[in-house]
């Protein structure tokens, strides 16, 4: 079945053994979703009891990584709250059959496959993550492309087609195929309700040995994403957070270096989202990592609470580093309001963000140690400081009281 609800309520909360176990796991290896551990088989289902507290749910299937190779094999769509009244009753809010078809004809449109999914719902809205566009040295040979943008080795679409002998001939028709493929990463996205698109890159197009791997929905030739709100805000990628470690993970005063020739992505946001926030965003250049987070988050915050009932998207580049960032800082802050995941503790909704935000969606950055210089988790950690979900004032998510204490 693709329903959820497959675990009773009440369940006992995270020990402090399976954040351990987690951590051990995430700490050595990457997710993929057609090589799967028994412990990550026991971080899939956690994390489906997790959801299953609180919401009614089905299942995109993607069973050996079929549809994305570091995605979940079990994603989860939220589709409306539950309570213990109508814990029972189930009737579906889409047709998760056209859900899944929309998927499976949408996955070329992005970067390593990465789709729009839906990963958090609130208010009625989805909040979704996907990476970037994908440019047309992907769409014409993944596999090679995947060779050039990993750096020699990747196997993720090792089962892709190859370009094509008649290369030229294919090429002429490029138009008609980003037509075919965008188009469906459109109906995907009005399926879902999005609306606005926020882009953390901070190029337009990602280059690698001189060729475009990668496109971004604000420099679409055809102008496909007319109808959607595109909001640019660049914000630095894994390699920068090299210096956060170096400095003993202090954030005060860390101040990216913007001069650098490849960042062509200013940061654009449409007068409706910013003159609410008392925020001077012609200084973002000279914030440091914590300012730039924390306004980020209240922007994307202002977004979700605005007065309509269309949904957002967020990506980066490949969607396995500032992408879960940003979705985990959403989760959590919202969780802190009791706005979403209203029954779970601390524990467990520390548990659900490292596991299902971060883990199984494939995040590379972290495969040397917890303590990798470029891991963007610890800036999770600290970044969740004072801001508010749903009000103005300022809050303070306390992550050491989030970790379970020890039962002796």
């Amino acid at each position: 079945s693709a329903t959820g609800s497959v675990c009773p309520h009440g369940t006992a909360g995270v020990r402090s053994e399976e954040i351990t176990e987690l951590i051990d796991v995430f700490s050595k290896s990457q997710y993929r979703a057609r090589e799967v551990t028994p412990s990550v088989e026991r971080i899939e289902e956690r994390c489906l009891e997790l959801f299953d507290r609180d919401y009614k749910y089905s299942i995109i299937h993607n069973t050996n990584g079929e549809v994305c190779g570091h995605y979940p094999r079990k994603i989860v769509f939220l589709e409306y709250e539950s309570s213990d009244n109508n814990k029972e009753s189930f009737e579906s809010t889409v047709q998760i059959s056209k859900l899944q078809d929309l998927v499976n004809r949408s996955k070329m449109a992005r970067c390593r496959g990465r789709f729009v999914c839906p990963v958090i719902l609130y208010n009625g809205k989805h909040v979704c993550r996907s990476s970037t566009l994908a440019g047309w040295g992907e769409l014409y040979g993944r596999t090679g492309y995947n060779y050039i943008f990993s750096g020699g080795s990747d196997d993720t679409f090792g089962d892709a087609e190859e370009v094509p002998e008649d290369d030229c001939a294919v090429r002429n028709n490029d138009s008609q195929l980003f037509d075919k493929v965008r188009g469906s990463d459109i109906k995907l996205l009005k399926y879902l309700s999005v609306c606005y698109i926020c882009d953390l890159m901070v190029e337009n197009k990602k280059v690698k040995f001189g060729l475009n791997v990668t496109s971004s929905e604000k420099v679409d030739k055809a102008h496909r994403y007319a109808d959607f709100t595109l909001l640019s805000v660049p914000y630095p990628g894994c390699e920068f957070f090299r210096e956060y470690k170096d400095r003993d993970y202090t954030a005060e005063g860390l101040v990216f270096n913007w001069n650098q020739d490849y960042m062509d992505a200013p940061l654009t946001i449409p007068d409706f989202f910013t003159r609410n926030l008392n925020i001077n965003w012609s200084e973002y250049q000279s914030w440091d990592l914590v300012q730039q987070t924390q306004n980020y988050l209240k922007l994307l915050l202002h977004i979700i609470n605005s007065d309509d009932e269309n949904g957002l998207l967020v990506h980066c580049i490949s969607g396995w580093d500032r992408t879960p960032l940003f979705v985990s800082l959403l989760r959590l802050s919202l969780w802190a309001d009791r706005a979403i995941h209203a029954s779970l503790e601390p524990s467990e909704i520390l548990y659900l963000t490292i596991a299902y935000d971060w883990f199984l969606f494939g995040l590379v950055s972290f495969l040397d140690a917890p303590a990798s210089s470029e891991s963007p988790i610890p800036r999770a950690h600290h970044h969740s400081e004072g801001t508010k979900a749903t009000s103005s004032g300022p809050i303070y998510i306390p992550w050491q009281h989030l970790l379970p204490r020890s039962d002796n």
